[in-house]
Protein backbone atom coordinates (compact mmCIF):
# COMPACT_ATOMS: atom_id res chain seq x y z
CA UNK A 1 0.00 0.00 0.00
CA UNK A 2 1.19 3.47 -0.77
CA UNK A 3 0.55 6.22 1.28
CA UNK A 4 -1.43 9.20 0.04
CA UNK A 5 -1.12 12.23 2.15
CA UNK A 6 -4.61 11.56 4.05
CA UNK A 7 -4.15 7.87 4.34
CA UNK A 8 -3.34 6.92 8.41
CA UNK A 9 -0.80 5.05 8.54
CA UNK A 10 -1.12 3.77 12.38
CA UNK A 11 -4.88 2.60 12.78
CA UNK A 12 -5.91 1.39 16.09
CA UNK A 13 -8.96 -0.65 16.39
CA UNK A 14 -11.12 -1.12 20.11
CA UNK A 15 -14.10 -2.37 20.83
CA UNK A 16 -15.42 -4.16 24.27
CA UNK A 17 -14.89 -7.87 24.59
CA UNK A 18 -16.42 -9.82 22.14
CA UNK A 19 -17.11 -7.24 19.45
CA UNK A 20 -14.57 -8.85 16.96
CA UNK A 21 -11.75 -6.22 16.81
CA UNK A 22 -9.20 -8.67 16.75
CA UNK A 23 -10.67 -10.62 13.67
CA UNK A 24 -11.62 -7.01 12.45
CA UNK A 25 -7.43 -6.06 13.01
CA UNK A 26 -6.13 -8.91 11.72
CA UNK A 27 -8.24 -8.60 8.10
CA UNK A 28 -7.42 -5.35 8.07
CA UNK A 29 -3.57 -5.82 8.67
CA UNK A 30 -4.16 -8.38 5.81
CA UNK A 31 -6.09 -6.36 3.68
CA UNK A 32 -3.40 -3.02 3.95
CA UNK A 33 -0.58 -5.54 3.91
CA UNK A 34 0.46 -3.93 7.13
CA UNK A 35 2.05 -4.63 10.41
CA UNK A 36 -0.71 -6.24 12.80
CA UNK A 37 0.07 -5.56 16.46
CA UNK A 38 -2.12 -7.37 18.77
CA UNK A 39 -2.41 -6.87 22.61
CA UNK A 40 -0.82 -9.83 24.66
CA UNK A 41 -3.97 -10.85 26.19
CA UNK A 42 -3.91 -14.83 26.75
CA UNK A 43 0.02 -14.32 28.42
CA UNK A 44 -1.19 -12.31 31.13
CA UNK A 45 -0.88 -14.91 34.25
CA UNK A 46 -3.31 -13.15 36.16
CA UNK A 47 -6.40 -13.17 33.88
CA UNK A 48 -7.80 -16.57 34.43
CA UNK A 49 -7.74 -15.51 38.10
CA UNK A 50 -9.19 -12.59 37.59
CA UNK A 51 -12.28 -13.71 35.83
CA UNK A 52 -12.43 -16.19 38.71
CA UNK A 53 -11.76 -13.06 41.63
CA UNK A 54 -12.08 -9.93 40.21
CA UNK A 55 -12.34 -7.79 43.00
CA UNK A 56 -8.93 -9.78 44.19
CA UNK A 57 -7.05 -10.35 41.48
CA UNK A 58 -8.24 -6.95 39.58
CA UNK A 59 -4.88 -4.40 40.28
CA UNK A 60 -2.64 -7.33 39.66
CA UNK A 61 -4.40 -8.09 35.96
CA UNK A 62 -4.39 -4.48 35.38
CA UNK A 63 -0.80 -3.62 35.82
CA UNK A 64 0.27 -6.43 34.26
CA UNK A 65 -2.21 -5.13 31.28
CA UNK A 66 -1.03 -1.20 31.90
CA UNK A 67 2.84 -2.63 31.30
CA UNK A 68 2.57 -4.81 28.37
CA UNK A 69 0.10 -2.07 26.56
CA UNK A 70 3.13 0.08 27.26
CA UNK A 71 6.14 -2.20 25.95
CA UNK A 72 4.17 -2.71 22.90
CA UNK A 73 3.65 1.11 22.49
CA UNK A 74 7.55 1.50 22.71
CA UNK A 75 8.45 -0.79 20.43
CA UNK A 76 6.58 1.95 17.99
CA UNK A 77 8.76 4.71 18.59
CA UNK A 78 11.72 3.04 17.57
CA UNK A 79 10.28 2.12 14.21
CA UNK A 80 9.80 4.18 11.00
CA UNK A 81 5.79 4.49 11.35
CA UNK A 82 5.70 5.82 8.16
CA UNK A 83 7.43 2.89 6.26
CA UNK A 84 4.83 0.94 6.57
CA UNK A 85 1.08 1.17 7.86
CA UNK A 86 0.18 0.01 11.37
CA UNK A 87 -2.76 -1.72 12.76
CA UNK A 88 -3.34 -2.20 16.59
CA UNK A 89 -5.96 -4.45 18.09
CA UNK A 90 -5.95 -2.21 21.20
CA UNK A 91 -5.71 1.95 22.25
CA UNK A 92 -3.21 2.44 24.74
CA UNK A 93 -5.63 5.36 26.25
CA UNK A 94 -8.50 2.55 27.14
CA UNK A 95 -6.52 0.70 29.54
CA UNK A 96 -7.96 3.15 31.68
CA UNK A 97 -11.43 2.56 30.76
CA UNK A 98 -10.62 -0.99 32.51
CA UNK A 99 -9.22 0.66 35.70
CA UNK A 100 -12.11 2.25 35.99
CA UNK A 101 -14.33 -0.60 35.90
CA UNK A 102 -12.17 -2.65 37.99
CA UNK A 103 -10.05 -1.39 40.44
CA UNK A 104 -11.10 0.02 44.05
CA UNK A 105 -11.10 3.17 45.02
CA UNK A 106 -7.51 3.42 46.74
CA UNK A 107 -6.33 0.84 43.67
CA UNK A 108 -7.28 3.47 41.67
CA UNK A 109 -5.44 6.26 43.05
CA UNK A 110 -2.43 4.31 42.79
CA UNK A 111 -2.99 3.23 38.93
CA UNK A 112 -3.65 7.02 38.23
CA UNK A 113 -0.39 7.99 38.88
CA UNK A 114 1.68 5.53 37.46
CA UNK A 115 -0.87 5.54 33.88
CA UNK A 116 -0.18 8.80 32.90
CA UNK A 117 3.66 9.13 33.22
CA UNK A 118 3.69 6.07 31.11
CA UNK A 119 1.40 7.62 28.57
CA UNK A 120 3.38 10.64 28.05
CA UNK A 121 5.84 9.35 25.13
CA UNK A 122 2.98 7.18 23.85
CA UNK A 123 2.90 7.64 20.34
CA UNK A 124 -1.10 8.53 18.68
CA UNK A 125 -2.66 6.73 15.84
CA UNK A 126 -3.54 8.49 12.70
CA UNK A 127 -7.40 6.60 13.11
CA UNK A 128 -9.25 5.03 15.75
CA UNK A 129 -12.10 2.75 14.95
CA UNK A 130 -14.53 1.77 17.60
CA UNK A 131 -16.12 -1.16 17.13
CA UNK A 132 -20.14 -1.26 19.25
CA UNK A 133 -22.45 -3.41 19.93
CA UNK A 134 -25.40 -4.20 22.26
CA UNK A 135 -24.71 -5.97 25.27
CA UNK A 136 -26.77 -9.11 23.98
CA UNK A 137 -25.02 -8.82 20.71
CA UNK A 138 -21.51 -9.30 22.71
CA UNK A 139 -22.35 -11.79 24.90
CA UNK A 140 -23.63 -13.99 22.01
CA UNK A 141 -20.30 -13.51 20.52
CA UNK A 142 -18.57 -14.33 23.71
CA UNK A 143 -20.15 -17.46 24.01
CA UNK A 144 -19.64 -18.54 20.23
CA UNK A 145 -16.12 -17.71 20.78
CA UNK A 146 -16.12 -19.99 24.04
CA UNK A 147 -13.00 -19.38 25.13
CA UNK A 148 -12.90 -21.45 28.78
CA UNK A 149 -11.51 -18.31 30.71
CA UNK A 150 -14.44 -16.11 29.75
CA UNK A 151 -17.33 -19.02 30.39
CA UNK A 152 -18.01 -16.71 34.42
CA UNK A 153 -17.95 -13.37 32.20
CA UNK A 154 -21.79 -12.05 33.00
CA UNK A 155 -24.29 -9.80 31.18
CA UNK A 156 -23.72 -7.34 33.81
CA UNK A 157 -19.95 -6.85 33.72
CA UNK A 158 -20.45 -6.19 29.90
CA UNK A 159 -23.01 -3.85 30.62
CA UNK A 160 -21.08 -2.15 32.56
CA UNK A 161 -18.03 -1.96 29.93
CA UNK A 162 -20.22 -1.12 27.50
CA UNK A 163 -21.12 2.24 29.25
CA UNK A 164 -17.46 2.32 30.05
CA UNK A 165 -16.75 2.35 26.45
CA UNK A 166 -19.03 4.82 25.41
CA UNK A 167 -18.71 7.25 27.74
CA UNK A 168 -14.67 7.72 27.64
CA UNK A 169 -15.42 7.65 23.67
CA UNK A 170 -18.50 10.26 23.91
CA UNK A 171 -15.98 11.64 25.27
CA UNK A 172 -12.54 11.25 23.17
CA UNK A 173 -11.00 13.86 20.83
CA UNK A 174 -6.94 12.88 20.67
CA UNK A 175 -7.46 11.42 17.55
CA UNK A 176 -9.74 11.00 14.36
CA UNK A 177 -12.32 8.75 15.64
CA UNK A 178 -14.65 6.17 13.62
CA UNK A 179 -17.54 4.83 15.49
CA UNK A 180 -18.79 1.90 13.77
CA UNK A 181 -22.39 -0.11 15.00
CA UNK A 182 -21.68 -3.95 14.55
CA UNK A 183 -24.79 -5.47 15.78
CA UNK A 184 -26.06 -6.15 12.26
CA UNK A 185 -23.40 -6.88 10.30
CA UNK A 186 -20.91 -10.01 10.31
CA UNK A 187 -17.27 -8.86 8.74
CA UNK A 188 -15.87 -12.18 9.11
CA UNK A 189 -18.18 -14.10 7.33
CA UNK A 190 -19.73 -11.21 5.02
CA UNK A 191 -17.04 -10.23 2.35
CA UNK A 192 -19.30 -7.04 1.56
CA UNK A 193 -19.84 -5.92 5.02
CA UNK A 194 -15.58 -5.98 5.39
CA UNK A 195 -15.34 -4.10 2.37
CA UNK A 196 -18.04 -1.94 3.56
CA UNK A 197 -16.18 -0.77 6.12
CA UNK A 198 -12.71 -0.83 5.01
CA UNK A 199 -13.80 2.07 2.64
CA UNK A 200 -15.47 4.01 5.13
CA UNK A 201 -12.13 4.02 7.29
CA UNK A 202 -10.13 4.82 3.47
CA UNK A 203 -12.60 8.31 3.37
CA UNK A 204 -10.71 11.52 4.87
CA UNK A 205 -11.61 11.31 8.94
CA UNK A 206 -11.56 14.43 10.79
CA UNK A 207 -12.97 14.77 14.31
CA UNK A 208 -15.77 12.20 15.20
CA UNK A 209 -17.76 10.22 12.72
CA UNK A 210 -20.59 7.63 13.06
CA UNK A 211 -20.92 5.05 10.75
CA UNK A 212 -24.13 2.42 11.35
CA UNK A 213 -24.62 -0.09 8.59
CA UNK A 214 -27.78 -2.10 8.14
CA UNK A 215 -26.27 -4.97 7.49
CA UNK A 216 -28.51 -7.37 5.55
CA UNK A 217 -31.69 -6.56 7.53
CA UNK A 218 -34.66 -5.54 5.54
CA UNK A 219 -37.91 -4.30 7.14
CA UNK A 220 -41.10 -4.94 6.00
Amino acid sequence: MSHGKSDPVYIAVEGVIGVGKTSFASMLANKLDAELIQEEVFDNPFLVDFYKNRKRYAFSCQLYFLLTRFQQQQQLITRDLFAKTIVSDFLFAKDAIFASVTLSDRELALYNKIAPILARDIPKPDLVLYLQASTPVLMKRIRKRNFSFEKTIDSDYIETLNKAYDYFFFDYTDTPLLVVRTDDIDFVNTPQHFDDLVAQIQKPITGKKYYSPAGDLTTT
